[in-house]
């Protein structure tokens, strides 16, 4: 759509004052019709009372109950995006828009789009994302019946909290898709979600690459919609957004486990090794084992956060790592396979040991309580010894790109 701000005409004449607008604001849209109308009337009298050059744009998603025809009348512009998927509408039409700022919102009259000029307002003060906060904890409110217990009490307050605990996100809901931001900024996130896991990737990203956030909080009415259920599916999507926040979240996936993991395998070796009894338990080479089968999966873990971390960056998932560029300046192919080489030696020299105590008996039965602290260690060293040349290898792999 294209509005005339001057006079405050919003006639669909399809006269601009400006070559190009200032604001975008984009609707996904997938069978709206009992409630786009006034979304679109809403969005068109908030740029004309504010002077707001802007347009507006129809992300259609395939809808068969005429919401195309509804969104034309009206004047806003109409964009087809054939692959489905609330992430794949919402890139569409913001890949039409022509706006230096953005404004995305759902067609289903939840939000309030007379609130856009919030969102504008902030935007115009150099913030890169306005998030909507709908939550108490962030300002914003709740009317009745327009967000279900569960939600409102459980997921959306434990998904905010992980996003600030996880990514130091400054949002206290991170689920809102009432939000702005600068079209440039977008551009430069590179966003790949194309079902609804869009919205939580776009905070998340915003978060890891530092980016100036704040939040309006705003008021989340009751869907308007009346032909059929939301598009919101409470588990299926709350198993999506845990899925990818853990994707995203290489260090709470597999490094923090890992360490945990490893360390509690170097506890098992320090009170087996000797065969400690504390409080009438003994501790022997069982205890050995299972220490060896923590160790091993722990290692196993980080080094999967490792590897995942840089693949992450060289696809451009996420920023550079300080850190990481500093570990990896200590430590490279050559010095992994040097460890890997000592920690082997060692391990094969246990075996041998424990091979030797065979021979020692005349290849009869061993003392396997003694025996065992040579086999296990030796077989856990040399796996891990294993371990470390392939991920030396496999990670100097993954930082061809990066170089």
């Amino acid at each position: 759509m294209q509005v005339k701000v001057e006079g405050c005409m919003t006639e669909h004449t399809g006269i601009y004052e400006q070559a190009v607008p200032e604001v975008s604001i984009v609707m996904p849209c997938l069978n709206e019709s009992d409630t786009l109308a006034l979304c679109i009337e809403k969005a068109q009298r908030a740029l004309c009372e504010h002077k707001i050059a802007g347009e507006i744009i129809v992300a259609d998603n395939g809808s068969t109950d005429g919401s195309q025809a509804i969104a034309r009348r009206l004047g806003a512009r109409v964009i087809h995006v054939a692959a489905k998927g609330y992430g794949n509408a919402l890139m569409g039409g913001i890949a039409a828009a022509r706006g230096q700022f953005i404004i995305m919102g759902d067609a289903d009259d939840s939000y309030d789009f007379l609130e856009i000029p919030s969102f504008v307002n902030k935007l115009r003060e150099g913030v890169d994302l306005v998030q909507g906060c709908r939550l108490p904890a962030g300002g914003g409110s709740i009317a009745p019946g327009a967000m279900p217990l569960l939600h409102r009490w459980w997921g959306n307050p434990m998904f905010s909290l992980l996003a600030r605990w996880w990514f130091q996100s400054p949002v206290h809901d991170v689920y809102c898709g009432l939000r702005g931001f600068r079209k440039d900024f977008y551009d430069r996130l590179g966003q790949r979600c194309t079902g609804m896991e869009f919205a939580t990737e776009m905070i998340i990203k915003a978060s890891l690459y530092h980016a100036k956030i704040a939040e309006v909080p705003i008021t989340l009415h009751p869907d308007g919609r009346k032909a059929h259920a939301p598009h919101l599916k409470t588990f299926r999507d709350g198993w999506r957004t845990l899925r990818f926040f853990l994707m995203y979240s290489p260090r709470w996936l597999f490094f923090i486990p890992g360490a945990l993991l490893l360390l509690l395998g170097i506890v098992g070796y320090g009170i087996a090794m000797p065969g400690l009894t504390l409080r009438g338990m003994t501790f022997d080479a069982h205890t050995l084992l299972f220490a060896s089968l923590s160790m091993l999966c722990g290692y196993q873990a980080i080094v999967f956060a490792i590897s995942t971390k840089i693949f992450a960056i060289s696809e451009g998932l996420m920023p550079e790592d300080p850190f990481l560029n500093r570990f990896f300046k200590c430590v490279n192919l050559e010095r992994g396979l040097l460890v890997s080489l000592v920690a082997l030696g060692s391990g094969l020299a246990l075996l041998l040991a424990a091979v030797n105590q065979w021979r020692l008996v005349d290849f009869g039965r061993l003392e396997y309580a003694t025996t065992m602290r040579l086999v296990i260690p030796g077989a856990t060293l040399t796996a891990l010894a294993f371990q470390t040349i392939l991920a030396s290898f496999f990670v100097s792999i993954l930082g061809v790109r990066r170089r």
